[in-house]
């Protein structure tokens, strides 16, 4: 069954929490127990429904106090059409680097904006991360149209400033919703109120849309991520190297390069949960054994001879600062592209992206809490990366504070 990722985001109080809320209880992916336990806890929030839908994803008691959702909160439902899992991401504009987080993995965005307010600051911050991260799907749910009497011209209106908006992000792919979370309308079943509307309802919708989860074109990539020697009697010989398939397909009998070395191989076995396979996909766990005897250490590449990474110790790439302390010059961070680590350091801040216009501003060299910018980047070692909009499993990366091991940048390499 295919599994589709997708994410929520919005301001604080659009109601993604309550439409989430609202899909998994309309949809039946409640169990039981769950509904009695939010159904007496929802009297304690003073709202006028039976249940507090929020609940499902609020799950931190200081959040529920507040009423907001601070942390990511991910869940997992599924239909008999598909799997789905659920990042719900906060809205205030200091934790955007959450939803930064949430944004990674994902295949869709649900950009949720109030019908009362239209397209604010957050709603165009929110999409230029998506349009950076490359999600192939942007649904735009114009949420509380009961606020607005189901008005299609308000609705209408606000569709089209959103792809006035939009114009100038490229981003792939964009569909329109008018929903009330609170009340149901087209959430799981289609709005009796806003028959004007000739779409599908927003699971339909998710049940529906085509996944893209990794592009067949993408490269075949590879990272070692443990090497395996038991060294016992009776495995005596055996070294494997344990990892993921990033993407693409891993062939027994393949020709392949070890990275950064450069020394070429070939596969002689391919094992998954100990069993010996011809072919590997993406997403795989598996165990590659070389034919040759090749050193090979952590964070490694193995890649087909014919679709090379590029190798290098520079490299630019936009991202979004993570760390409420801002960014010093020079300070000593490290950079994790999957199982790979090194020492780096930032050698320029490029530029800075304005939210408003998505323009490449000038850049005073500094860095804050949620700043999305153009940098270059010096790493001690060589890395092994794709441009992520041709591979986003080895174009992705995280920085490191090497003192605190706090993670102060999430990037995506040009």
């Amino acid at each position: 069954m295919e599994l589709l990722r997708f994410f929520t985001a919005g301001n604080v109080d659009d109601g993604k929490s309550t439409l989430i809320g609202r899909l998994l209880y309309d949809s039946n992916s409640i169990s039981t127990d769950i509904i009695e336990t939010l159904t007496k806890q929802s009297k304690t929030t003073g709202g006028d429904t039976k249940i507090d839908l929020a609940l499902l994803t609020d799950g931190l008691r200081a959040e529920r106090e507040q009423g907001i959702t601070i942390d990511v909160a991910y869940k997992y439902f599924s239909t008999n059409k598909r799997k789905f899992i659920i990042a719900d991401t906060p809205g205030h504009i200091q934790y955007t680097r959450n939803m930064f987080t949430g944004a990674s993995n994902a295949n869709l965005a649900i950009i949720l904006v109030d019908a009362r307010n239209g397209i604010t600051d957050q709603t165009k911050r929110h999409s230029i991360i998506s349009a950076i991260l490359g999600i192939p799907h942007v649904l735009v749910c114009i949420n509380k149209m009961d606020l607005v009497d189901y008005s299609e011209a308000t609705y209408k209106q606000i569709e089209a400033d959103y792809l006035t908006f939009a114009k100038q992000l490229n981003l792939k792919e964009v569909s329109f919703i008018p929903a009330s979370a609170l009340a149901g309308d087209n959430v799981v079943a289609k709005s009796e109120k806003m028959l004007w509307y000739k779409g599908k309802p927003l699971l339909e919708f998710l049940e529906t849309t085509e996944i893209a989860e990794l592009k067949k074109t993408e490269a075949s990539r590879f990272q070692v991520q443990y090497i395996i020697r038991p060294q016992t009697d009776e495995l005596h010989d055996y070294r494997g190297f344990a990892g993921r398939v990033v993407s693409g397909v891993y062939k027994k009998g393949e020709r392949v390069v070890v990275l950064p070395s450069g020394i070429e191989t070939t596969i002689d076995k391919i094992e998954v949960h100990q069993k010996e396979v011809e072919i590997a996909e993406t997403n795989t766990p598996v165990v590659l054994h070389l034919k040759d005897d090749v050193d090979v250490s952590r964070g490694n590449s193995i890649v087909p001879i014919a679709h090379l990474p590029k190798t290098n110790k520079e490299l630019t790439a936009t991202i979004c600062w993570m760390d409420s302390a801002a960014f010093i010059p020079g300070q000593k961070i490290l950079l994790q592209q999957n199982s790979f680590r090194t020492k780096a350091v930032v050698k320029e801040v490029i530029s800075k992206i304005d939210i408003h216009s998505f323009a490449a501003l000038e850049s005073d060299g500094s860095m804050k809490l949620n700043d999305i910018c153009k940098v270059l980047i010096k790493t001690a070692e060589p890395i092994s990366y794709d441009s992520y909009v041709d591979n986003r499993g080895s174009g992705a990366f995280i920085l490191i504070n090497e003192n605190t091991n706090n993670t102060i940048a999430a990037g995506t390499i040009d």
